[in-house]
């Protein structure tokens, strides 16, 4: 399969296609979902809330998904877990056919849809680790990363139009037909390509211990999967509030503009990255693009300033693709192709633990603690206010500003670390 590089290079592009359309439906739901709560309760925290269990379902089921990823047909994995994912979206639907959709509806389907979804991952990562070989590697990150921003590049504008001429009802039944496009183009894939037989002969419970053995194999992987919680942590905190943020000074239209404005810097790196191929020197670049990453999103909370914002949110976003990139490649070229889809779903439970903590705490901090600290009369108003405003936003532009110092610090300690610099060389065993 993989001496028929075209081949393989243009299954992947299909599979790619059907990812696109879906982050596209993915995105029109999580923004139409954020204002409905927002606005139907005006709380960050049950934003957070629906967040939170729209993704942790997908986190703790991630290692057991990844061993059914190397264990059967990665591409039939993927068809279920696109297909039984509408499930949770069709029971929201329906409860707001009814009327209106209370919070515990949303919560429920968002969980179900989530629960499905937790295939999806590590069977469409050890795929593309099948189709393609390393030097496409940085390639195909950028594509997947295109494709990716459009939840965020493409969504937000075109949900923030349609919610002015219908309602959340609209966006959720454009989502489950995107489920179609991707369910086509994934089955299409696997005719095309021989599919993966079954293996048999170990344990659930010995397969997961494989890839919990892939991650603590060489000394920089699991360091830099552990570092990547904290990253995770602070981009939780920037995607958790920003709508909340934005919507305190101004509404959905606004907020949808100028989440596809900032988006836009996702797109630009995305496409440099599909169309240059990255030789060496990933750690420093890991570590650049993250620091750069923590300074404009501490310039993104700074102002309640639409064009201010967007351009500091603009250039947050040109940094992502680099540093994703860096972490893919130092991650997926020190693993077994055999072990990936076990290592990857491992890799999402610890790296992306970050999110949790952040979905979890970030919508209560910015409630209940920094949002009072900042009101008029609040104890911060007189000193940090008289830099960066006071009022129902600036609490939570102050957390965000603290997140994306602290993103900071993490990029200059994985700069120092030298078992991370040894993974561009193979890594170095532990004995």
């Amino acid at each position: 399969m993989k001496n028929n590089t075209g081949k393989s290079f243009g299954a992947f592009m299909l599979l790619w296609s059907g990812g696109f359309i879906s982050a596209i439906g993915s995105g029109l739901t999580s923004f139409g979902l954020g204002v409905y709560i927002f606005q139907q309760t005006g709380k960050a925290s049950q934003m957070a809330l629906v967040t939170l269990l729209a993704f942790l379902p997908s986190l703790l089921l991630g290692p057991v998904a990844g061993v059914l990823a190397d264990r059967y047909d990665r591409r039939l994995l993927m068809v279920l877990g696109d297909s039984l994912s509408a499930v949770g979206l069709l029971f929201i639907l329906v409860s707001l056919m009814q009327g209106e959709a209370r919070l515990w509806q949303i919560c429920v389907g968002v969980t179900i849809s989530s629960v499905f979804a937790s295939l999806l991952e590590p069977a469409y990562k050890a795929t593309i680790t099948d189709l393609l070989d390393p030097e496409q590697y940085s390639k195909a990150s950028g594509m997947v990363q295109i494709a990716g921003s459009a939840k965020y590049l493409v969504s937000p504008v075109l949900a923030g139009f349609l919610l002015t001429i219908s309602d959340i009802r609209l966006l959720l039944l454009l989502d489950i037909c995107t489920f179609f496009v991707t369910v086509s183009t994934t089955l299409a894939v696997k005719k095309g390509l021989k599919g993966r037989k079954a293996e048999k002969g170990s344990s659930f419970s010995a397969e997961l211990k494989t890839g919990w053995d892939a991650l603590t194999g060489k000394k920089g992987i699991l360091t830099l999967v552990v570092m990547g919680a904290l990253i995770t942590f602070c981009l939780g905190v920037i995607q958790t509030l920003a709508s909340p943020m934005v919507l305190s000074f101004s509404d959905s239209v606004t907020l949808g503009t100028l989440m596809t404005v900032i988006t836009l810097g996702m797109l630009v790196s995305s496409a440099v990255l599909g169309g240059i191929s990255i030789q060496n020197g990933y750690a420093g670049l890991l570590s650049l693009s993250l620091f750069g990453a923590g300074i404009f999103m501490a310039l993104f909370g700074l102002r309640e300033n639409v064009v201010f914002m967007g351009a500091a949110g603009f250039l947050f976003f040109a940094m992502l693709p680099f540093a994703n990139a860096s972490l893919d490649y130092l991650l997926r070229t020190n693993i077994e192709n055999r072990l990936q889809g076990r290592a990857w779903g491992m890799i999402g439970l610890i790296s992306q633990l970050g999110y949790v903590a952040a979905y979890a705490v970030s919508g209560l901090l910015a409630d209940y603690v920094f949002t009072p600290l900042l009101l008029d009369g609040g104890a911060l108003s007189e000193n940090v206010g008289k830099i960066i405003g006071t009022g129902p936003g600036r609490g939570i532009g102050f957390l965000m500003i603290l997140a994306g110092l602290l993103l900071c610090v993490t990029s200059g300690l994985l700069f120092c670390m030298k078992s991370i610099r040894n993974l561009e060389n193979g890594g170095l065993y532990d004995t």
